[in-house]
């Protein structure tokens, strides 16, 4: 083993220390913006996978006549149930099974209110109603 030449430069304990303070200081600062984004971002995509999902239930509509039942699910709009008349899918690429927070999307028909269906994601809580994050976000919204 060779022993440091007494001219060589290196960092010391206490300085790597000093780094790893200031570098966990500005990771505090800027992970709950980054955070809040992130969240931000799971509410537009689940808006936009709605919009999919409405586009592909009414193109469902057109071909069959109605909206699918409650029973029936989304579960028609990419696998063939194979005892719907004027089923000409799937209406989906793949299926779409769960929001971007791994809840599974609410189907109902009717809806409530006179609508023809309900569809809603239950944001990130997977809970009824909520604020921010953790609201509802539904096709009729």
């Amino acid at each position: 083993m060779e022993r440091r030449k007494r001219g060589e430069k290196g960092f010391t304990l206490i300085e790597l220390l000093v780094v790893m303070v200031i570098i966990a200081l500005l990771a505090s600062l800027v992970a709950p913006k980054l955070f809040s984004k992130l969240g931000a971002s799971k509410q537009k995509a689940a808006k936009a996978q709605i919009q999919m999902i409405e586009t592909a239930l009414d193109a469902f509509r057109l071909d069959v006549g109605r909206y699918p039942t409650t029973a029936e699910g989304l579960k028609v709009l990419w696998q063939d149930p194979g005892n719907i008349k004027g089923w000409d899918g799937p209406y989906l690429p793949k299926p779409v099974k769960a929001d971007p927070w791994g809840n599974p999307y609410v189907y109902k028909s009717p809806g409530d209110n006179g609508k023809p269906y309900e569809l809603k994601s239950l944001g990130a809580d997977g809970k009824e109603g909520g604020s921010g994050e953790n609201a509802d976000i539904s096709v009729w919204d």
